[in-house]
């Protein structure tokens, strides 16, 4: 019995090493890679804007730090003001038409840029890159085209709505919407992966809930109970942690689907939005 108990225990032994090997590389895996578990850019511009039978400008500027960025200016012909479109991580500037469609028919301008490495923008993504892309893309507006500040709204869906909070902190702006984001990227990446020391891995941050805080412009928090990539309590709690004029809009649906899903809802909540936020600067 003795024998057959340490054959036993051998066994054991081994097996426990061979998973705690494999974890280990789990982690390695992770932790060199994870950027490609944060981004994923798409290069090829599949339509444009004059597909859906808008106006638009090809523009390219400049980051501070040099990269070369792309993005589309499509014009209202009574516009309220400009949309500065902050889209999400996957995909390209391409497949966001139906939003731009959305915003042109509530009589807004739309800035909507790709971040480095996705689409026609030079460079590859990181976390700093986005902030100093979003903020190009804010001179641009301000500077380029003479447009007040206080008359563009930072659009932030998804990773988004943390690149747009960054934005909001730190610039004047008219208003800000935070559609379906999340907490922090370290939030989310432990609810993902609730086996893994993600807080300790992660070299992304893009903390949303803290960027917020520090956001003096009128706030609309967008967020679906029925989103099954971000849940609803991240909506909820960057909306708790957003200080005064702020709103927040329930809608229904999926993830990337909610908005059109919840069109009417969608649409009469921004536009009560931009009706108040707009006349607050008056």
């Amino acid at each position: 019995m003795s024998g057959e108990s340490g054959q036993i225990w051998a066994i054991v032994r081994n097996a426990i090493t061979v998973i705690a090997s494999l974890y280990l590389l789990l982690l390695l895996f992770m932790f060199i890679f994870q950027s490609r578990l944060v981004y994923f850019p798409r290069q090829e511009i599949e339509m444009t804007p004059e597909i859906a039978g808008f106006n638009y400008e090809d523009i390219y500027f400049r980051a501070e730090d040099g990269v070369e960025l792309h993005g589309w200016f499509i014009p209202s012909g009574s516009s309220r003001g400009v949309i500065l479109f902050c889209h999400g991580n996957a995909g390209n500037i391409s497949h966001r038409l139906e939003t731009i469609k959305i915003f042109n028919e509530l009589n807004l301008s739309v800035f909507i840029f790709d971040y480095r490495g996705y689409g026609k923008s030079a460079g590859k993504p990181s976390e700093n890159g986005t902030y100093l892309d979003v903020d190009a893309a804010w001179i641009y507006l301000s500077s380029s085209r003479k447009i007040d500040p206080h008359r563009i709204i930072a659009f932030g869906r998804s990773l988004g709505g943390a690149v747009a909070a960054n934005l909001a902190s730190e610039r004047p702006l008219g208003g800000i919407i935070v559609e379906s984001s999340f907490t922090s990227v370290k939030d989310l990446g432990s609810e993902i992966y609730p086996f893994l020391p993600v807080r300790l891995l992660s070299r992304f941050d893009y903390g949303t809930l803290e960027k917020i805080k520090k956001v003096p412009c009128p706030k609309l928090i967008i967020h679906s109970r029925n989103d099954e990539m971000i849940s609803f309590r991240h909506g909820e709690r960057i909306y708790e942690a957003a200080s005064e004029p702020k709103e927040f809009l329930e809608i229904s649906g999926t993830h990337n689907e909610g908005f059109l899903i919840s069109l009417d809802r969608y649409k009469s909540g921004i536009d009560s939005f931009l009706k108040r936020t707009l006349v607050f600067y008056k």
